[in-house]
């Protein structure tokens, strides 16, 4: 899980760069992507912070 909050971080900053770069001419698309991205990096935060206390529990 760690990995893929990872990718996602890096995902978002890739995403970062082409907005300030106007790469995309749909500033729209683009904002659906970051949106998107900000919230599977939300979710997986949370997960892995849940399978880390999970851990320190002693619980499966």
């Amino acid at each position: 899980m760690k990995i893929s909050l990872k990718e996602s971080r890096e995902s978002y900053m890739c995403l970062r760069i082409i907005s300030k770069s106007s790469l995309l001419k749909s500033d729209e698309q683009l904002s659906i992507l970051l949106k998107e991205t900000n919230e599977l990096i939300s979710i997986l935060v949370k997960s892995v912070e849940t399978a880390k206390r999970n851990l320190e529990n002693g619980n499966n």
